[in-house]
């Protein structure tokens, strides 16, 4: 009967040498880190394969100290401490790939984790995760955070800020040195960008289908808060990288077919809708001295034009939203207003763009995938806009 070595002390020393394969288990706890020991020994069985993470035993002969303490709460996406304490080690142990799974990673399939480790095998400097995500899912990213990083760097990373990655060395030098810096430092763990990482740095970024994932969901805090986190996290980001995204880059973004047809929404999701729609309209009612303060003024006609829509017809035009958006990292890099209060300001903006997603979308998956490609598209014809903008923002003052 065959069995899954577990290695002595004498084969854990050589194979620290030059480990094919690290394991960083950041966010998991005790059984499941060790339950996910066992099943990557047997997925990978004729790989050198080291692990590390908080809660993993460091008696065990394939077990490295990890650098970092343990998460005080469930994490939904990887941090800078999460790929400084990875790097560190894949660095200290010459590991040819690193592998960081996050919150309830168990829940990805072997198929999911070979995908990963062998595209960074075949060449790739990052491995990120596409995952089967349904209509609703992972709206942050197919609204912004997705768009943004094709349109700024010419990547494709549905999920900029993924619950897992796979890595080379050369990324790990890079991530080593850029989780460091003093801008995404301190005690809230800070998010990092890895896509954009590798662009800046002219490494290989390949997206790998890896089918249906638990995706893990905040803790604690309102929509506003974790937005106004995760969207001035990306701004400053794209404030620090402007010298690069402003050259010109030849980009040419992929179609999805739409579904033909598509189920009726369910009353209680029509109800819904109509409430955020009402909202959006008190929104702006209450806000559009700030957005004049950010948006141009054909921007803010349009913003009020929608905001008049009847639920049935509330679309707000991908075109709109792209510009939009551009033009809030515009304000936050000069600083136009308060930081908190953009930010702040953004959050009844992006829902109305949820309700027009859903709308559209009327919970069919491909339908979904359609429409956050035609955001996609928007953000990259939109792009010399802002290019525009940032070069020449006097020309754009609202």
């Amino acid at each position: 009967m065959a069995t899954t070595a577990i290695p002595d002390v004498s084969t854990n020393a050589m194979r620290t040498q030059a480990a094919s394969l690290l394991v960083c288990l950041p966010s998991a706890t005790s059984e499941e880190a060790n339950q996910l020991r066992t099943r990557i020994l047997e997925v990978f069985p004729d790989s050198a394969v080291v692990f590390s993470g908080p809660a993993l035993a460091e008696e065990s002969p394939d077990v490295l100290h990890y650098p970092q303490a343990a998460h005080g709460e469930s994490i939904w996406a990887l941090t800078a401490k999460d790929y400084l304490a990875a790097s560190q080690l894949a660095l200290e142990h010459s590991c040819a790939a690193t592998l960081v799974l996050g919150a309830e990673s168990s829940s990805l399939s072997e198929e999911a984790l070979r995908a990963m480790f062998g595209a960074v095998s075949d060449g790739a400097d990052l491995a990120s995760p596409r995952y089967t995500i349904g209509p609703h899912e992972a709206l942050v990213s197919s609204a912004v955070l997705g768009p943004m990083t094709r349109a700024l760097y010419g990547v494709t990373a549905h999920m900029p800020a993924p619950p897992d990655a796979c890595f080379s060395l050369k990324m790990a030098q890079r991530l080593s040195i850029v989780a460091k810096k003093p801008a995404i430092s301190g005690p809230q763990d800070p998010l990092l960008w890895p896509a954009a990482e590798a662009a800046v740095a002219s490494l290989k970024v390949q997206e790998v289908k890896v089918g249906t994932r638990t995706l893990p969901q905040p803790t604690g805090g309102d929509l506003n808060s974790l937005l106004a986190q995760v969207i001035g996290s990306l701004f400053s980001d794209a404030e620090t990288k402007a010298t690069f995204w402003q050259r010109a880059r030849v980009f040419t973004p992929a179609t999805v077919a739409a579904s033909t047809s598509a189920p009726g929404m369910p009353a209680e999701d029509v109800e819904e809708l109509s409430a955020m729609v009402e909202s959006f309209r008190n929104a702006y009612d209450n806000l559009q001295e700030i957005w004049a303060l950010v948006l141009p003024p054909q921007s803010l006609f349009r913003v009020k034009k929608i905001s008049r829509s009847i639920p049935e017809e509330f679309v707000f035009p991908a075109d709109l939203w792209a510009r939009t958006v551009y033009d809030f990292l515009m304000a936050y890099h000069l600083r136009s207003i308060n930081r908190g209060h953009l930010l702040g300001a953004f959050t009844p903006l992006y829902l109305a763009w949820v309700v027009s997603h859903l709308r559209l979308s009327r919970g069919d998956t491909a339908l979904s995938a359609a429409h956050a490609e035609e955001t996609d598209t928007a953000f990259v014809t939109e792009k010399p806009y802002l290019v525009s903008r940032w070069r020449w923002p006097d020309r754009f003052n609202p």
